[in-house]
């Protein structure tokens, strides 16, 4: 037990970069930094802030309108009204990720998620599917959950390793993906077939949603195949990390067998 405690107190400790300041902010964004999350006072006004609004808006950097009390709260240095949070991944774009896959000769698999926002469930989710050997996941850039520390201790490093695609509009992104041959395989309970009667070893994008609302009805619409996991219990649902690890390792099983 003693052993195991002064690891603990010796493991190195992830933690959010911060960047505070207009013109700090605006560096970071024109240096390449991703911008995880950003926090604005509001009734901020300003040349300065005209220019930070400006390449916001040119890079499509989105941010919260929040109190001065809340901005106080996370940092007592002079922050001029705004705060960024780094992300402590890069990002990368699906449409420059898959023709490397298919160039290597590979078969892609891939995960689409819409709407997870719990950052355990990311975590765990990046875990599985960097084990299986997915070869990205691919997430919105609003309504998605951060790329923080607990993602990452969660996924127990796998957010460093595999490929995440934070993309501006997952409808889109999707028929990107079927004009490029991928089929689209969306879990949800609003069919009757299951996710072991689907072939995966064609290339496939699995898309599964948030565990209240499910997959949005623009991705229903274009998807190839609508799939449910079989329920025996009187529960009908599973949390939604445990749903892609059951799909995953059936498409793992089918390529693999």
């Amino acid at each position: 037990m003693r052993n195991f405690q002064h690891r603990e107190r010796g493991e190195k400790r992830e933690s959010n970069q911060m960047v505070f300041g207009i013109r700090a902010v605006i560096e970071a964004i024109d240096s390449g930094k991703e911008i995880e999350s950003l926090f604005v006072q509001r009734g901020l006004s300003g040349s300065l802030f005209l220019e930070l609004k400006s390449l916001l808006k040119e890079h499509n950097i989105g941010y919260q309108q929040v109190p001065i009390e809340k901005l106080n709260r996370i940092t007592r240095k002079n922050h001029q009204g705004v705060i960024a949070v780094i992300s402590p991944i890069t990002y990368q774009r699906i449409e420059d990720l898959l023709p490397v896959i298919y160039e290597k000769g590979e078969i892609p698999l891939l995960l689409m998620l819409d709407g997870v926002t719990d950052v355990r469930n990311m975590g765990a989710i990046a875990r599985t599917a960097e084990c299986a050997g997915v070869h990205a996941i691919i997430v919105p850039r609003k309504g998605s959950a951060e790329i923080n520390p607990d993602a990452i201790k969660t996924s127990a490093g796998a957010l460093y390793k595999i490929p995440v695609c934070r993309e501006d509009a997952l409808g889109r992104t999707a028929r990107f993906l079927i004009e490029s041959g991928v089929q689209l395989v969306v879990g949800t309970e609003k069919t009757q077939d299951s996710v072991y009667d689907v072939d995966y070893t064609v290339p496939t994008c699995v898309v599964l949603g948030a565990e209240d609302v499910g997959v949005s009805d623009d991705l229903l619409r274009v998807s190839d195949k609508l799939a449910k996991i079989p329920m025996f219990g009187e529960i009908k649902s599973l949390n939604v990390s445990v749903s892609a690890g059951v799909v995953i390792y059936e498409a793992v099983r089918q390529r693999h067998k």
